[in-house]
C-alpha cells in the first residue's frame, strides 16, 4: 500500500508541473497587460514601463517561469498584483466559504442522492422509479444559476427563512453559518444530486440480483439490511468515484453559485484575477485546483480497497 501511495504521489508531480506550464504559458499568451491594468488609462509609457520592470514582466518568459517555480518550491505563490497582498494570504480569506460550501453540498448530495438511487433501483419500473428518473432529468437539464434565483425567490424573498446573499463563518455560530449556506448548497448540489442518484441506481441494478443478495434474502433478513448492507456495499466503488469527483468539481467550481449568492470565496477571486489579469493568483488557484483533484484521486484509490477486500495495490 505504501509503495503504490508513494508511485501516485510520484506520479502527481509531472502532472502538476505540465499544469503549471500551461497555466503560465496560456495567460502570458492571451493579451492584456497588468501593469495598464495598475496604472490606468492616462499611464504614460515611461509609467508602464517602470511598472512591468517592478513586477519582473519586462524579463524574457523563461526567466519569468523560472523565477516563478523557484518561489512555489520554497512554498512562496507571489504577490498579488493588483492588490500587492502575498497570494496565500488572499487564498485564506477566500477559503473557508469555498471549503465550507462544498462540504455542505456534498453531505447534502450524499444524503438525498444515494437513498434515491437505492429506492429506484429496488422499485425498477415503478413509480418511485419513475419519479427519481424524471427528476434526475430535471436536475441535469436546469442551469445551476435559475436554481439558485428560484431559492431566493421562494426561501428569501417570500417565505423570509434565509438571508439573500453573504455568508457567516462558524465561528459565529452554527445557526447563522447553516442559515447562509443551506441555499447555495442546495444550488450546488442539484446536478451532483441527479448525477450520483443516477450512478447509484445503474451499480444497485447489477448487484441486485447477484446470488449473494439471494442468499441474504433467502436468510430472512430485512430489506432494509439487504439492501443498504450488502447490495449498497458491493456497488458503492462506482458510486464513490463519482462522489469523490463532484468533491473536486464542487470545489473548483462554484463560481456561478458564489456569485449568485454574493459569497466571499474561490470562484469570486477567481473572476476578479482573471479579470484584472492578476497573474500569480490566478497561476496559484489552478494549481490548488489541481492539488486538489490528485488528492481526492488518491483517497478515492485507496478507499476501493476498503470496499472492496478483492481490490489490492
Amino acid at each position: 500500500m505504501m509503495a503504490y501511495v508513494s508511485r501516485r504521489l510520484l506520479a502527481a508531480i509531472p502532472v502538476l508541473l505540465v499544469v503549471a506550464v500551461f497555466v503560465f504559458s496560456l495567460l502570458r499568451f492571451s493579451g492584456g497587460d497588468p501593469a495598464a491594468i495598475i496604472a490606468g488609462d492616462m499611464a504614460t509609457p515611461e509609467q508602464l514601463a517602470a511598472i512591468r520592470a517592478q513586477l519582473g514582466l519586462d524579463q524574457p518568459l523563461p526567466v519569468q517561469f523560472a523565477t516563478w517555480t523557484g518561489q512555489l518550491l520554497t512554498g512562496d505563490f507571489g504577490t498579488s498584483l493588483i492588490s500587492r497582498t502575498p497570494v496565500t494570504t488572499l487564498i485564506g480569506q477566500r477559503l473557508e466559504p469555498t471549503l465550507s460550501l462544498a462540504l455542505v453540498a456534498i453531505v447534502i448530495t450524499v444524503l438525498i442522492a444515494v437513498p434515491l438511487g437505492v429506492l429506484a433501483a429496488w422499485r425498477q419500473g415503478g413509480i418511485i422509479d419513475n419519479v427519481v428518473s424524471a427528476a434526475t432529468v430535471l436536475g441535469f437539464s436546469v442551469p445551476v444559476f435559475v436554481v439558485g434565483y428560484v431559492l431566493i425567490q421562494i426561501f428569501s424573498n417570500e417565505l423570509r427563512w434565509f438571508p439573500v446573499q453573504g455568508f457567516k463563518p462558524i465561528s459565529q455560530g452554527l445557526g447563522p453559518f447553516l442559515s447562509t449556506t443551506i441555499l447555495p448548497a442546495l444550488t450546488l448540489s442539484s446536478i451532483y444530486i441527479a448525477l450520483i442518484a443516477r450512478m447509484t441506481r445503474a451499480s444497485m441494478l447489477d448487484v441486485l440480483n447477484e446470488d449473494y443478495v439471494r442468499t441474504a434474502r433467502a436468510k430472512g433478513l430485512s430489506e432494509r439490511l439487504v439492501l443498504f448492507r450488502h447490495a449498497l456495499r458491493n456497488a458503492a466503488v462506482p458510486i464513490l468515484t463519482v462522489i469523490g469527483t463532484g468533491f473536486a468539481l464542487m470545489i473548483s467550481g462554484v463560481v456561478v453559485t458564489e456569485s449568485v449568492f454574493n459569497l466571499p470565496g474561490l470562484g469570486r477571486l477567481t473572476v476578479d484575477a482573471i479579470l484584472a489579469r492578476d497573474y500569480p493568483v490566478i497561476q496559484a488557484l489552478i494549481l490548488l485546483t489541481s492539488l486538489v483533484y490528485v488528492a481526492i484521486n488518491l483517497l478515492i484509490d485507496l478507499s476501493y480497497a476498503v470496499l472492496d477486500p478483492r481490490i489490492r495495490y
